[in-house]
């Protein structure tokens, strides 16, 4: 599967993330090349391998939850650019296609 510009100027639309000319070649060529790799990896024999999700072993360390006072909501919302009801207040970044 080749990438092409309209398929990155589309995900860049989807992220919101605005790109020159050169960019969209710079990142045509880059996401093309990791296809091809990947479409090469599918030639690998790995009916002997286990499957895995890490290289290395890992092991999840938990602490004990504890019930602890919380910030005033004075507070938390001191900084924030627009709040409405003691609540964070943002833009609608979802739109109907």
């Amino acid at each position: 599967m080749a990438i092409t510009k309209d398929t990155i100027k589309y995900v860049a639309g989807l992220a919101r993330i605005g790109m020159t000319g050169k960019e969209l070649e710079h990142f045509t060529g880059q996401l093309d090349r990791i296809l091809e790799y990947v479409h090469e990896l599918k030639d690998l024999n790995v009916s002997g391998l286990e499957p895995t999700s890490h290289v290395m072993e890992m092991k999840n360390v938990y602490r004990a939850d504890r019930v602890r006072p919380s910030l005033p909501v004075s507070e938390v919302l001191k900084n924030a650019p627009d709040k409405a009801n003691n609540l964070f207040k943002v833009k609608k970044i979802i739109e109907k296609i």
